[in-house]
């Protein structure tokens, strides 16, 4: 074997490696919710991944920080819920989830993400 596809091979294998840390290797921080939580729209969601009590009400308060566009709203589809997000004021949704489960939120162009998970 030559050295050039020694070296291909090597630079793939790490690519590799690379590719699956970067996507699949991040765990997210789950936040414990109890009665309201505020989520800064700055560049995606943060904190990415809420925790709150099923039939119970949690106030989840959107702060955008982000003159993005894609960041304006925020759509809950499993809550049918869609919010516009006017710049560095405090949105506020109040959520009484009926069912357990994970349920995922996003911005208008579905390129920013969320998650709330209900225990």
């Amino acid at each position: 074997m030559s050295l050039d596809k020694i070296i291909v091979t090597l630079a793939s294998i790490l690519g590799i490696a690379f590719t699956y840390w970067f996507f699949l290797g991040k765990k997210e921080k789950e936040i414990q919710v109890s009665d309201s939580v505020d989520i800064v729209v700055d560049g995606g969601y943060t904190p990415e991944a809420i925790s709150i009590p099923k039939n119970r009400t949690t106030k989840i308060n959107f702060i955008r920080k982000d003159s993005n566009s894609c960041l304006e709203e925020v759509i809950l589809s499993d809550f049918k819920i869609k919010k516009y997000l006017p710049l560095n004021q405090k949105i506020t949704i109040e959520l009484t989830p009926k069912k357990t489960g994970k349920f995922t939120y996003s911005c208008a162009m579905n390129m920013y993400h969320g998650k709330i998970i209900v225990k």
